[in-house]
């Protein structure tokens, strides 16, 4: 089984993001929640009150979610007309005054991070990711996906790279969402261990991190956030809902972008291509994709992209396709980049990728 959770922001009509995620929860539902029915997704709050998030129930079928996922896109914007949503993996203006956090229920969470971390910054308040998670049946499938995950994870932040500009402005980094998430949390760096976790060798292993990491808590009386999520790695483990969860990847331009995502992970993480497993050496991988998305790892993504298509089950290898073209042309980053250039300003990238998100239609390179 395969879930997904996306984010997107709320804007206006000229892009610039809206702290409403609670008033328009409470359009539909006429109260504030922090999660509510949507058709047959869920649409939840987020941290940053600029954002809403779309779940899906688990399925083994990415055709399946991609068209409930979308039919919840399309019911964002018949129920939320006057607004204009975004994905990508930060909101490209934003500045920090412009937003908030969730002050209503669960808000106790958010207010003990910011009294450990300080959350008004781009770490928390503006980075939108796309979470993948996979299923497992037993520990020593969840070690061996765990060992398999953590040594694609800079493959997969190359290819999903979609945050280059912060405020409004092109950093020279195509993936500028991880550079802040990796710095979010650095007053306990246990908690995030530069994104790429340790390789386990048995639940226990995992266990034991995790334990780690709650002492640290406790010894600043911040026991309330002692829970499995906390981990903030780029794999963690949800033993409640028995799978892994990715959380290194930035949310696409839309939801058959995301499924592609999604198809190049599942496909390679059945095959048993050799992939590097010393944390230093992924790392290094790791801050290549960062700064360049697919351009400075085309040979090596080229060669996993053939293992992913012998690999795919026949509903994946539908979604492949996609995944070549940000390989051989660019990432979404690279893409928004080459916009911004060619047009000399933001407004056509916004767009485009808002476009994008309403039809369900990747933004392909303008070159290649």
């Amino acid at each position: 089984m395969i879930g997904t959770e996306h984010e997107y922001s709320i804007n206006d009509q000229s892009f610039n993001p809206l702290p409403i995620s609670d008033l328009l929860i409470k359009k539909l539902n006429g109260r504030i929640e922090h999660e509510v029915d949507f058709g047959d997704v869920r649409l939840s709050k987020e941290l940053q009150k600029h954002v809403l998030e779309l779940v899906p129930p688990p399925s083994e079928s990415i055709a399946a979610l991609e068209s409930l996922l979308y039919e919840g896109v399309r019911r964002l914007y018949s129920s939320f007309g006057d607004y204009r949503f975004l994905g990508l993996g930060m909101h490209p203006l934003l500045t920090l005054n412009q937003t908030s956090f969730w002050d209503h229920d669960e808000a106790e969470y958010y207010h003990l991070y910011d009294r450990l971390f300080n959350i008004k910054q781009h770490g928390w308040l503006n980075i939108q990711a796309l979470q993948i998670n996979f299923s497992y049946s037993g520990s020593d499938m969840l070690v061996e996906m765990f060992n398999r995950l953590r040594a694609l994870l800079p493959y997969l932040i190359a290819v999903s790279a979609a945050s280059p500009f912060v405020e409004g402005r092109y950093t020279g980094y195509m993936d500028n969402r991880l550079l802040f998430y990796m710095e979010n949390q650095r007053e306990i760096p246990e908690i995030c261990n530069d994104v790429i976790p340790e390789r386990i060798r048995s639940v226990r292993d995992y266990v034991m991190i995790n334990r780690g990491i709650y002492r640290k808590l406790q010894q600043r009386n911040a026991d309330l956030l002692c829970r499995e999520w906390v981990n903030s790695r780029g794999i963690i483990v949800r033993f409640k809902r028995r799978c892994l969860e990715i959380k290194a990847i930035d949310e696409q331009e839309c939801i058959r972008s995301d499924m592609g995502i999604a198809a190049f992970t599942g496909a390679l993480l059945r095959s048993d291509v050799p992939l590097e497993e010393d944390e230093e050496g992924l790392r290094e991988l790791m801050y290549l994709a960062i700064r360049t998305g697919t351009s400075g790892m085309m040979p090596e993504l080229q060669r996993l992209y053939r293992v992913a298509e012998r690999c795919a089950s026949p509903d994946e290898r539908a979604y492949l396709p996609l995944i070549r073209e940000r390989i051989d042309n660019g990432s979404l980053a690279e893409v928004l980049v080459r916009i911004y250039r060619q047009t000399g300003g933001m407004r056509e990238p916004l767009e485009d990728a808002e476009r994008a998100l309403r039809t369900n239609t990747p933004m392909l390179s303008t070159e290649g």
